[in-house]
Formats: C-alpha cells, sequence, structure tokens
C-alpha cells in the first residue's frame, strides 16, 4: 500500500536531503541502535521504521521548526543573545533537546534511553552534523536526526516484542 504524502511530509523530507541527511543515514543509525538485539536485523527494516516515523506530523514540524532556526543562525537573522547561543551550538542550551523529545514521545519511553544513547555517542551521520566548521549551524539537526532514529529503534523494537508476544 502506497501512502499520499502530505505537502509537509514533502518539505520536511526535502529539507533533510538539503540539510545532507538522507534515509539511509537515519536508518544507518537504527541499525546500530539495534543490531545487537535483532542478530537478522536489515538496513531495508530498519529503514522502513524511519520512513514511518517520517510520516507522523509532529516529526515533521520538528524537522521544519528545527530546520529553520538551524538556517536563521546560519544567516546571522536571530536576535542575540539567540545568534551566538544557536550559532556555537551552546552546551547549556536544551531546547534542541527538548524539540527532539517531542519526536521520541511518539514510540513511547524506550525512545528517551535510544535518544540519549546515541545523542552521547554520535554515530554514523550525527558525527558529521556535529562538527562545527563554522559554515552550517546543525544545533537543531543533529538532535532531530537523533530523535528520528531512536523513535524508529522505538518502534522497530515495539514490533519485535509484538511478534513474540503473539
Amino acid at each position: 500500500m502506497v501512502e499520499k504524502q502530505s505537502e509537509l511530509e514533502k518539505k520536511a523530507r526535502e529539507w533533510l536531503i538539503e540539510r545532507g541527511v538522507t534515509i539511509d543515514d537515519i536508518a544507518d543509525l537504527v541499525l546500530f541502535l539495534q543490531k545487537k538485539y535483532h542478530s537478522a536485523l536489515s538496513l531495508d527494516i530498519c529503514r522502513e521504521n524511519v520512513e514511518r516515523v517520517l510520516r507522523k506530523r509532529e516529526v515533521q514540524n520538528a524537522i521544519l521548526t528545527g530546520i529553520q532556526l538551524d538556517v536563521l543562525a546560519e544567516e546571522g537573522k536571530l536576535v542575540q543573545p539567540l545568534q551566538n547561543i544557536i550559532g556555537a551550538d551552546e552546551g547549556l542550551y536544551g531546547v534542541d533537546e527538548i524539540l527532539a523529545l517531542s519526536i521520541v514521545n511518539v514510540y513511547g519511553s524506550i525512545g528517551f534511553t535510544n535518544y540519549g544513547y546515541i545523542d552521547k555517542v554520535k554515530p554514523g551521520i550525527l558525527e558529521k552534523l556535529n562538527e562545527h566548521d563554522g559554515k552550517q549551524v546543525h544545533t537543531f539537526l543533529d538532535d532531530i536526526v537523533g530523535a528520528i532514529a531512536a523513535a524508529a529503534a522505538s518502534r522497530l523494537a515495539h514490533s519485535y516484542h509484538d511478534d513474540i508476544v503473539q
């Protein structure tokens, strides 16, 4: 069954690509989070779970909001002191994580654990997004991508649990 994408979902997906993040990048993170628990796990299954997470309106809203704030910071269009805080990705600025938690919350409490772990170790695309090269700002995007992966990993964990229980 092919589901029709809303304009909001299309825009969120476009913006991820424009910022250098692919579905496979996020699927790789899901595989990183779940391969230890599911030996036969494939990238295709991880990709499908990422796709399902991206269909959620809350996720689309978080993507668009976070990326917009990153872009405005790159362009120097935020007011001070917010410009410096977001531009530098200050450690004590936690609003980026709070926005990401709105994504993680979609699939239950296991998402919080997945997110905390992946945010700490920053594997794959997260390492690249977390570089502060002075050109691009990814204060929100790295957390959003980690949260999408954590939510997809949680969705995956719930689906495997459902298979076991039934």
